[in-house]
């Protein structure tokens, strides 16, 4: 109530109930049978906390009307950017505000900045920058996004703040698809809870009726209400869940260690007695060890490498190209239709098909194509496959070098090297070359 007597606009987050408050008690009604399933089960890696989630509030409104130590502004590197949060913002805090914005000579994407809270029920204003998604630059939005919450609680955490008003940072205006951020928001608060919780007492997701519903469904993710929710969700937790602090993995900045370095490799008397395992350090991205790379390649390329060194060089090769081509847009090597699948054959295999005439090799980014390529053929290389390639109608500028399609098949081979075939059954691919006609060769049996 203001002095006079009218109901005050202004939420005070106290008096908004926690995550799960209220069906909490109904989840764990079956109170010990839940206790005994999950003995038995594998446990999530957000596990089922209590008095975490007596911190969070999920709340449907505006975010400027919270009555909380801070609030959150998402914004644009020059803090001046006209959506929906900001603008209530600016229109509640009053004209105080800009003045102070301008001081801060504008903020980088990623970043947290500070101002007071002005005319607002919030006492300070955090100001930061949520990324342009774009799909080939997935990786560093992800990274930017976490950076965003990261940033911001601490800050809240540096200035003893007791509860922190989160708007959804990715604005649609920058194109982050919400699903995935949502994920970024909420393992990045529930990490930095685990870890920090003793010094914030409230984080509220304050959120639009579009957005409600994405943050019921992975709340209970990142924030089991129960032994048993904790059970349920567990399958549905993307494969990248971050490290400790919720922060993405990217396994192309992983750092290489060797193990020993300088020391003889073939002194395997001290190696048994050191009798501790050195192939891992940690679980932290940068702290994972490989061998020498670049010894591994000398090796390779002077033939001294052993069979089962090469084939994990191999698979290592493989797992980067494959992941590089996860994260590319090769929708324009798509459009091409050049490379699909066509059914089996007699003996039960796939058979995938190459048509030359589409792949125009004079105007495309081969390195490009090889990456879709090795991307639709993932799936189809753990079993029996078959690789045509028609050759019919191609020029000039279509042409496919052979080198190309020798150096596809030796590349998705890798997924199937070390495994043997069945007596009597022809190896796991055949390359058939289709010449100028449209009558299959009597040399791709079975089809």
């Amino acid at each position: 109530m203001d002095p006079l007597g009218a109901p005050s606009q202004f939420v005070d987050v106290d008096t908004l109930p926690s995550w799960g408050s209220s069906c909490e008690d109904k989840l764990n009604a079956s109170g010990t049978a839940a206790e005994t399933f999950q003995e038995d089960a594998i446990r999530s890696p957000f596990l089922y906390n209590k008095d975490i989630n007596g911190k969070v509030v999920l709340w449907k409104g505006d975010v400027a009307l919270l009555n909380c130590t801070a609030i959150v502004n998402t914004s644009n590197e020059s803090l001046t950017d006209k959506n929906p949060v900001s603008e209530s913002i600016f229109m509640l805090a009053g004209p105080d505000l800009k003045e102070d914005l301008q001081k801060l000579k504008g903020c980088r994407t990623g970043e947290a900045k500070l101002t007071k809270g002005f005319n607002l029920a919030a006492r300070f204003i955090i100001h930061t920058v949520g990324p342009k998604y774009k799909n080939r630059y997935r990786t560093a939005a992800e990274s930017s996004l976490y950076s965003c919450y990261r940033n911001v609680l601490q800050l809240a955490k540096e200035q003893s703040m007791s509860s922190v008003g989160f708007c959804v940072i990715n604005s649609a205006k920058r194109g982050y698809p919400l699903e995935d951020a949502t994920h970024i928001a909420l393992r990045t608060v529930r990490r930095f809870l685990e870890i920090h919780g003793e010094t914030i007492e409230k984080v509220v997701f304050a959120v639009s009726e579009l957005e409600e519903a994405t943050y019921q469904k992975l709340l209970p993710l990142y924030f089991p209400r129960s032994l048993k929710e904790e059970s349920r969700s567990l399958p549905y937790l993307p494969a990248d869940i971050g490290n400790a602090e919720g922060e993405p993995v990217v396994p192309e900045r992983q750092i290489r260690i060797s193990e020993k370095p300088g020391a003889p490799e073939d002194n395997h008397e001290e190696d048994e007695g050191l009798g501790v395992d050195l192939s891992f350090i940690g679980s932290h991205a940068f702290a994972r060890m490989e061998g020498d790379i670049d010894k591994q390649r000398r090796l390779i390329l002077q033939g001294q490498l052993s069979e089962a060194a090469l084939q994990k060089q191999h698979q290592r090769n493989y797992n980067r190209w494959l992941c590089q081509a996860r994260s590319e847009d090769l929708s324009d090597i798509a459009s091409l239709k050049a490379l699909y699948q066509t059914g089996v054959d007699n003996c039960g295999r796939t058979v995938m098909v190459v048509v030359g005439r589409n792949i125009p090799v004079t105007l495309i980014d081969m390195d490009k194509a090889l990456l879709y390529f090795i991307h639709v053929m993932d799936h189809i290389a753990v079993k029996e496959y078959v690789l045509v390639y028609f050759h019919t109608l191609t020029s000039e500028y279509n042409h496919l070098d052979s080198d190309f399609l020798k150096k596809l098949y030796d590349v998705v081979d890798v997924k199937t090297e070390g495994q043997n075939p069945p007596c009597g059954q022809p190896p796991p691919a055949l390359l058939c070359h289709i010449p100028r006609t449209d009558r299959l060769p009597s040399f791709c049996p079975g089809i």
